[in-house]
C-alpha cells in the first residue's frame, strides 16, 4: 500500500505543472476581466486624461471635442464586442485538465500492471539479507542433490589401467582400513576417474585416520570432491568441510574460493566479493582458483552494487608450456623422440590439473593437445570432467569448449 501511495503522489506531482500551464493558457488564473473589459478601461482612462488636458488648456476646445467623439465611438464598439463574446468558459479547461490527469495516471497504472510486478512484496536490505540466510539454511543436502545427478561425467571409455588400479586399491583397503597411504591414493585416483562420490568417501577415511592431525588441505580436498560430485553445488556438508579448512588455515585458497561460490549460490554476492577480491590480489597466476574467480568476479561485483574493474591478467597466466630451451632441444630429435617429448609435457599438464586444478585455458589446451595426439577417448573423458568443474561458470566453460571443439570431442 505504501508503494501505491508514493506512486500516486509522484503521478499527481507530474500532472500538476501541465494542468497549471493549461489553465494559464486558457486565462483561468488571469483577472476576472476579459480582453474587452480591459479595452473599455483604457478608453475611460483616455476620456479622463482628455478632461484634464482641456482644463489645463493644453488642447483647444475644438480639438478636445473631436477627440472625445472618437474615443466615445471606440468605447461603444468595445462595449458591443464584450456583450457578444463574453468571457471564455472555465469548464472546458477543467475538463481538459481532468482528462490529462486520468490519462497519465491510468496509463502509468496500466504500464506497471503489464510490465511490472504489482504483487511483489517490498524487499528492503534487511528483508533481502533474511531471505538469503533462510535460503542458505534450507538449501538441499549433498545426498538430495546427488540423487538427481550421475555419479561421474560422461566418458566413452575409462582408462582400463586406472580402473584396474582402483579395483586393486579397493580390494586391498578392505583388509587394511587404517592404511593412510592407500586411502590417499584411492581418493586421488577415484577423483581422476570421475568417481567423485567414491573419492570424497575415501577422503573422509583419510581425515578419520589422521584425526586431529588432519590439515586444512585435507578438508579443502574433501570439500572439492563433494562439490564436484554435486556438479558445482556447495552443499551444507561441503560448507562444513570448508569451515574446518579455514579454521586451520584462514588463507587456504581452495576453501576461500568455494566459500565465495557458496555465497554466490545463496544470493550474497557482497560476501563472495569480500572473499574473492583479496584472494585474487594475493594469488599467483598459476593458482587453480584464479581462472574461475576472474571469470566471475565482475558479475559478482555488479550484483553486489560494487564498482569493480578486473585488473589485466598477468602475462602467460595459467599457460604452462615448453620453454625456449625445450624448443631448441627438439631440433636434433627424431620425429619419434619429438612426439615422446610432446606427449610427456601433455601428461605432465594432465597430472597437474588432476591433482591441483588449473585455469580454463589450461584445460582447453590439454584437451586440444590430446586431440592432436590422436588420444580422442582420453580427450573426451577430460572434457567431461571439465564440464562438471566449470558448470557454474559459463565463460570459463566456453573457453574449455573451444579446446574440445579443436579436438573434435565437443557435442
Amino acid at each position: 500500500m505504501t508503494f501505491w501511495i508514493i506512486a500516486l503522489c509522484l503521478a499527481l506531482l507530474s500532472v500538476a505543472p501541465i494542468a497549471l500551464a493549461l489553465r494559464r493558457g486558457r486565462g483561468i488564473l488571469d483577472s476576472t476581466a476579459s480582453a474587452a473589459d480591459l479595452e473599455l478601461q483604457v478608453y475611460r482612462d483616455q476620456l479622463r486624461d482628455l478632461d484634464r488636458d482641456l482644463a489645463r488648456g493644453v488642447i483647444s476646445a475644438e480639438d478636445g471635442k473631436r477627440a472625445r467623439v472618437e474615443i466615445s465611438r471606440r468605447l461603444l464598439e468595445a462595449d458591443k464586442t464584450r456583450d457578444t463574446r463574453g468571457p471564455r468558459p472555465v469548464r472546458g479547461t477543467l475538463v481538459g485538465a481532468l482528462v490529462l490527469a486520468a490519462l497519465v495516471l491510468g496509463g502509468s497504472a496500466w504500464l506497471y500492471t503489464d510490465l511490472g510486478a504489482p504483487a511483489y512484496e517490498d524487499l528492503p536490505l534487511t528483508r533481502r539479507l533474511a531471505l538469503a540466510e533462510a535460503r542458505r539454511e534450507n538449501r538441499p543436502s549433498q545426498a538430495q542433490v546427488e540423487e538427481r545427478l550421475p555419479d561421474a561425467p560422461p566418458a566413452e571409455a575409462p582408462d582400463p589401467r586406472l580402473e584396474d588400479l582402483l579395483v586393486q586399491l579397493r580390494a586391498a583397503l578392505e583388509t587394511r582400513p587404517d592404511d593412510l597411504r592407500g586411502h590417499i591414493l584411492l581418493a586421488r585416483n577415484e577423483a581422476v576417474a570421475g568417481h567423485y562420490r567414491a573419492a570424497y568417501a575415501a577422503q573422509r577415511e583419510v581425515i578419520r585416520i589422521k584425526g586431529a592431525g588432519a590439515t586444512a588441505a585435507d578438508y579443502a580436498d574433501l570439500a572439492d570432491m563433494m562439490i564436484l560430485a554435486a556438479n558445482g553445488y556447495v552443499s551444507p556438508e561441503a560448507e562444513d568441510a570448508l569451515t574446518r579448512a579455514l579454521q586451520r588455515d584462514p588463507q587456504n585458497g581452495t576453501a576461500l574460493y568455494y566459500s565465495g561460490l557458496m555465497f554466490v549460490q545463496s544470493d550474497r554476492p557482497d560476501m563472495a566479493f569480500r572473499l574473492w577480491q583479496p584472494l585474487l590480489n594475493r594469488s599467483a597466476a598459476t593458482d587453480p582458483w584464479v581462472g574461475p574467480i576472474r571469470a566471475q568476479i565482475e558479475a559478482v561485483a555488479r550484483a553486489a552494487g560494487i564498482g569493480y574493474t578486473l585488473p589485466p591478467a598477468p602475462a602467460g597466466e595459467g599457460l604452462a608450456g615448453p620453454t625456449q630451451e625445450d624448443i631448441d632441444a627438439t631440433a636434433d630429435m627424431t620425429p619419434e623422440e619429438r612426439q615422446d617429448m610432446i606427449r610427456g609435457m601433455v601428461d605432465g599438464l594432465a597430472a597437474r590439473l588432476a591433482s591441483e586444478g588449473g585455469s580454463p585455458e589450461e584445460w582447453s589446451r590439454l584437451i586440444s593437445s590430446l586431440g592432436m595426439l590422436g588420444e580422442t577417448e582420453r580427450a573426451t573423458a577430460i572434457w567431461g570432467e571439465a564440464q562438471v568443474i566449470f558448470a557454474a561458470m559459463p565463460e570459463a566453460l566456453a573457453t574449455v569448449r573451444a579446446g574440445a571443439e579443436r579436438a573434435g570431442v565437443a557435442e
